[in-house]
C-alpha cells in the first residue's frame, strides 16, 4: 500500500496529513500552532511543521510529500538562501499606498487596472506579493538590495523538505528515517542540484504573486523589476505532476500548491462546483477551462493545480466575525448559532458590516467594521447575532457575483472552512447566497488536497485521483431571502462614505 502526506501550513498553523494513496483513507494525523501577526519568521514554519510530522507518526514510511501553504507571503532570500526579514503575510495590508501606486504607474485611472489584469489576470491590491515587494523598496531600502530571491511559504517550505538552504538553528532537528543520510543544511547557492535555483514553486501559487501570467505561463519580469527596483532569481513552475525531487525525510516531492488551489483538490471540485471557504480569511472559487481578467480586481484570476484556471473572490473577514460576534455577545459559538436562528431574516433590518480588518472584497483595506440599524427593538442578542451571521454571508455572495459576472456556472456551491460547522451558517446560507449548499464532511481540505497531489505524482495519471470519501456532505437549502442582501448592499455603501473607510 502506497501511502501519501499532506501538509497545510496555514496562516495559524501546520497540518500533516498521511493517506492512503489509492483510497484516500486517512491513517493518521498531526498539527503544531503557527505565531500570531501579520508578519513571521519562515522558521517559525519549519518548527510547526517538525513538530505536526512527529505527531503524524514521521514520514520514514511516505511515498510522497506535497505541501499547502497560505499563498501570496513574501519570502525574501540573500545570496545565501537565508531570510532577510519575516515573511509579510497576504493579510498585512500596509502595502495598500503601493499597490494604488503600482497600479496607476500602468495607467491612470481604469486604464491600470485593465493593464495589470491583461497582463497577470489580477489587479494588484494589498495581500498580493508584488505589493509587498514594493513596500520593502520603499520603507527598507538596505533590506530590498540585499533580495537575491524571492519565494512563497510553500516554495520555502517545499526547498527546506528537499535539504536546501542554509542552516537555523532548529533546522537540523529533523529526524532521519532509517536507511536515509543527509541533513536539512543542502547547498549553497550555485552549487550543483541546491541553493536558489532549486527554489520551485506551481502554477496555482505562481499565479497569486502579481508577476506570473496564468494565461501565457510566464513570469512578468518587468513587474517584479518595478515593484522590487532589481531583478531576482524566482522559482521554476513545475508542472501539476512534476516532482522537484526527493524530500530527505520522506518519498518523492510533489509541486505543491497555494492552499486555495490544494482546498479544491482536497474537495475533488468538478466543473460547476464553487467553493465557499469559511476560515481566517473568506474565498469564493471555481475551476474554469478559460483564463479570467477582471479589471475591476474583484476576482483575481489565479491558475489551480490541475492545468486549468480557478477564478477566485476573497474576503478578509470569514469565520472571525463569528469569533468576534461571540466576544461581544459574551457566549460561545453553540449559543451564538442558537440565538441568531431564533431570530428573523434580515434581523430586523439591523446590518453588521464586517470590515474588521479592513476589506478586500470590496477593495477597502483602511476600512472598518459597522453597525446599522440599532433601535431598541433591534438591540438583542439575537438580532446581532443573526445580523454578525448575515454579514459574514453577504461579503461572500459579493464574491458569488463577482464569479458569475466573470462567466461562472453555478450547479453547487460547497461550503468548507471552520466556519462551514456553525449550524447558523450552514442553516442561513442557502437563504443569502440564493442557492442550495452542501457542507463538506469535516476535514483538512488543505492537506488533504496536498496529499491527493502527492499521489498524483506518484500515479502521473491524466487526472487527480478519485477518493472513496469524495462528493460527500449534507446539503441544506432555504427560500432565498434577496432584501438581506438589498438592505446590507445599502449600509454597505454607507460605509464606503466615511473617512478611512
Amino acid at each position: 500500500m502506497a501511502l501519501v502526506a499532506g501538509i497545510d501550513s496555514s496562516t495559524q498553523s501546520c497540518k500533516v496529513v498521511v493517506r492512503d494513496a489509492e483510497t484516500g483513507a486517512l491513517l493518521r494525523e498531526g498539527r503544531a500552532p503557527h505565531p500570531d501577526g501579520t508578519e513571521v519568521d519562515p522558521t517559525a514554519w519549519w518548527a510547526a511543521l517538525t513538530s505536526a510530522v512527529e505527531q503524524a507518526g514521521g514520514l520514514d514510511d511516505v511515498d510522497a510529500l506535497a505541501v499547502g501553504a497560505q499563498q501570496h507571503g513574501m519570502v525574501a532570500l540573500d545570496e545565501e538562501g537565508r531570510v532577510i526579514r519575516p515573511a509579510l503575510l497576504w493579510n498585512d495590508t500596509r502595502s495598500a499606498r503601493a499597490a494604488a501606486e503600482l497600479v496607476d504607474e500602468l495607467g491612470l485611472g481604469d486604464t491600470g487596472a485593465l493593464a495589470w489584469a491583461e497582463a497577470v489576470g489580477t489587479v494588484p491590491v494589498a495581500s498580493f506579493t508584488v505589493t509587498k515587494l514594493r513596500w520593502l523598496a520603499e520603507n527598507e531600502p538596505e533590506n530590498a538590495k540585499r533580495v537575491a530571491a524571492v519565494c512563497l511559504p510553500h516554495d520555502w517550505l517545499t526547498w527546506r523538505l528537499g535539504g536546501h538552504g542554509p542552516s537555523f538553528p532548529g533546522s537540523d532537528d529533523w529526524a532521519m528515517p532509517p536507511g536515509r543520510s543527509g541533513s536539512v543544511r543542502g547547498s549553497l547557492p550555485g552549487a550543483a542540484g541546491g541553493g536558489l535555483n532549486a527554489l520551485t514553486t506551481d502554477r496555482g501559487d505562481a499565479s497569486g504573486t502579481g508577476y506570473w501570467s496564468p494565461a501565457t505561463g510566464a513570469y512578468r519580469l518587468d513587474l517584479l523589476e518595478r515593484a522590487l527596483g532589481h531583478l531576482a532569481v524566482l522559482p521554476r513552475v513545475l508542472r501539476p505532476t512534476e516532482s522537484p525531487g526527493e524530500a530527505l525525510a520522506g518519498g518523492r516531492l510533489g509541486p505543491g500548491t497555494g492552499d486555495n488551489a490544494a482546498a479544491a483538490l482536497g474537495v475533488g471540485l468538478g466543473p460547476g462546483d464553487v467553493v465557499v471557504s469559511i476560515g481566517t480569511s473568506g474565498t469564493v472559487f471555481a475551476v474554469s477551462e478559460r483564463a479570467t481578467a477582471d479589471p475591476s480586481g474583484l476576482v483575481a484570476g489565479f491558475a489551480d493545480a490541475t492545468g486549468r484556471y480557478l477564478p477566485l473572490a476573497c474576503t478578509l473577514n470569514a469565520a472571525r466575525v463569528l469569533d468576534a460576534a461571540c466576544a461581544l455577545l459574551g457566549v460561545d459559538h453553540a449559543t451564538l448559532d442558537r440565538l441568531a436562528l431564533r431570530a428573523p431574516a434580515g434581523a430586523d433590518g439591523l446590518v453588521v458590516v464586517p470590515y474588521l480588518e479592513g476589506e478586500r472584497t470590496p477593495n477597502r483595506p483602511e476600512s472598518t467594521g459597522a453597525i446599522h440599524g440599532l433601535r431598541l427593538s433591534t438591540s438583542t442578542p439575537t438580532h446581532l447575532a443573526r445580523a454578525a451571521v448575515e454579514g459574514l454571508l453577504c461579503g461572500l455572495a459579493d464574491g458569488l457575483d463577482a464569479l458569475v459576472a466573470q462567466g461562472v456556472t453555478i450547479e453547487r456551491i460547497v461550503l468548507v472552512g471552520g466556519g462551514s460547522r456553525s449550524e447558523a451558517v450552514q442553516h442561513i446560507a442557502p437563504a443569502v447566497l440564493g442557492y442550495p449548499v452542501t457542507v463538506a464532511p469535516e476535514g483538512e481540505y488543505v492537506a488533504d488536497g496536498a496529499a491527493r497531489q502527492a499521489a498524483w505524482t506518484l500515479s502521473r495519471a491524466q487526472e487527480p485521483p478519485r477518493w472513496a470519501h469524495d462528493g460527500v456532505g449534507a446539503t441544506f437549502e432555504a427560500p432565498a431571502t434577496p432584501w438581506v442582501r438589498e438592505r446590507y448592499g445599502e449600509v454597505r455603501e454607507l460605509t464606503a462614505s466615511r473617512p478611512g473607510a
